[in-house]
C-alpha cells in the first residue's frame, strides 16, 4: 500500500479485480468481449426501437431509455475496468475518480427507478387497457423518465461533493476497480458518521420507494390476470411482463445480496464480485433479456436484418 504524508491527495490507484499478472490478459479479453456485446446490444435495441414503427409505444420508449442507461453505465465503469488488466499501477486523477463516482451514482439509481416506471406501465396496460394511452400519454411518459433522471443526477452530485469534501490522507490505494462510496470512505482520515447516514437514507428511501412501486404494481397485475377468463389472455399479459419481472429480480437481487449482507461477511472482495455483476453482466443481460424474450423486438429485428440484406443486394447489383 503506498503510504503518502498527511496532505490531500491529488490521485488515486485503483487495485483492480486480481493482482495476479497470469489472470491479466484472460480477464481483460472476457471483460473486453462483454463490454463490446453490451455496446451492441444497447445501441442495437435503441435503434430498432427508434426505426420501427410499430415500437413507438410507451413500453419500448422506456426500454430505450433502460438501453441507454444500461450503455453508459457499463461505459463509465468498464473501460477504465479494462485500464487494470493492462497497466501495474492503474491510476485515476483526485477530479476524474469523482466523476465517475458521480456518473456512477447517476446511472445506478436511474436504472433503479426507471425499472419502477416500467412497472407503472405495466400496470396501467394490464389493469387499465382502455385508459392506457389515456394513462401513459406522452407527456406522463416523459415524466417518469426526467423524474428519475434530475432526481439521480441531483443525489448523485450531492453524494459526491460530501465524499471529495473528505480529508485523504493515509493511503491512496483504492481496493476495488472504480471509484465507489465505501473503499473511499476507508481512506478517509474524516469522521464519516455524516457521510455515512446520509447514505443509508437515501439508499433506503429510493430503494424502498422503487421496490415498493414495483411490488404493489405486481400484485395488482397478478390479480388482473387471474382474473382472465381467457387462457391465451392471460398467457399473453404474462408474456408482456416476464422480461421485466426477470431484469427486476436480477438487478434488485444483486443490490439486496450486496448491501443487506450480514456485517460479519461484509467485506471489499465481496464488494468487487457483486460489483461485477451489476456494472458489467446485468447491462449486457438486460438487452438479451428484452429481445430473445419479445416477439415484437425480435420482429422488429428481423426486419431491419433482411432491410440490410436487401439493401446489400440491390447495391451488389448496381
Amino acid at each position: 500500500m503506498a503510504q503518502i504524508n498527511c496532505t490531500q491527495v491529488k490521485e488515486f490507484i485503483l487495485m483492480g479485480l486480481t493482482d495476479r499478472p497470469e489472470w491479466k490478459m484472460p480477464l481483460f479479453l472476457v471483460f473486453l468481449s462483454i463490454y463490446l456485446f453490451t455496446a451492441v446490444g444497447n445501441l442495437g435495441l435503441i435503434l430498432v426501437i427508434r426505426i420501427d414503427a410499430r415500437l413507438h409505444t410507451p413500453m419500448y420508449f422506456f426500454l430505450s431509455n433502460l438501453a441507454f442507461v444500461d450503455f453508459c453505465y457499463a461505459s463509465v465503469i468498464t473501460p477504465k475496468m479494462l485500464g487494470n488488466f493492462l497497466y501495474k499501477q492503474n491510476v485515476i486523477s483526485f477530479n476524474a475518480c469523482a466523476a465517475q463516482l458521480g456518473c456512477f451514482l447517476t446511472f445506478m439509481v436511474s436504472e433503479c427507478l426507471l425499472l419502477a416506471s416500467m412497472a407503472y406501465d405495466r400496470y396501467a396496460a394490464i389493469c387499465n387497457p382502455l385508459l392506457y394511452m389515456i394513462t401513459m400519454s406522452p407527456g406522463i411518459c416523459i415524466q417518469l423518465v426526467v423524474v428519475p433522471y434530475s432526481y439521480s443526477f441531483l443525489m448523485a452530485l450531492f453524494h459526491t461533493i460530501l465524499t471529495f469534501r473528505l480529508s485523504y490522507c493515509h493511503s491512496n490505494v483504492i481496493n476495488h476497480f472504480y471509484c465507489d462510496d465505501m473503499p473511499l470512505l476507508r481512506l478517509t482520515c474524516s469522521d464519516t458518521s455524516y457521510k455515512q447516514l446520509w447514505i443509508l437514507t437515501c439508499a433506503g428511501i429510493t430503494f424502498i420507494s422503487s421496490v415498493l412501486i414495483v411490488s404493489v404494481s405486481y400484485m395488482f397485475i397478478v390479480s388482473a390476470i387471474l382474473r382472465m377468463r381467457s387462457a391465451e389472455g392471460r398467457r399473453k399479459a404474462f408474456s408482456t411482463c416476464s422480461s421485466h419481472m426477470l431484469a427486476v429480480t436480477i438487478f434488485y437481487g444483486t443490490l439486496i445480496f450486496m448491501y443487506l449482507q450480514p456485517s460479519s461477511s461484509h467485506s471489499l472482495d465481496t464488494d468487487k464480485l457483486a460489483s461485477v455483476f451489476y456494472t458489467v453482466i446485468i447491462p449486457m443481460l438486460n438487452p438479451l433479456i428484452y429481445s430473445l424474450r419479445n416477439k415484437d423486438v425480435k420482429d422488429a429485428l428481423k426486419k431491419v436484418t433482411m432491410s440490410r440484406d436487401q439493401a446489400f443486394v440491390f447495391l451488389k447489383v448496381r
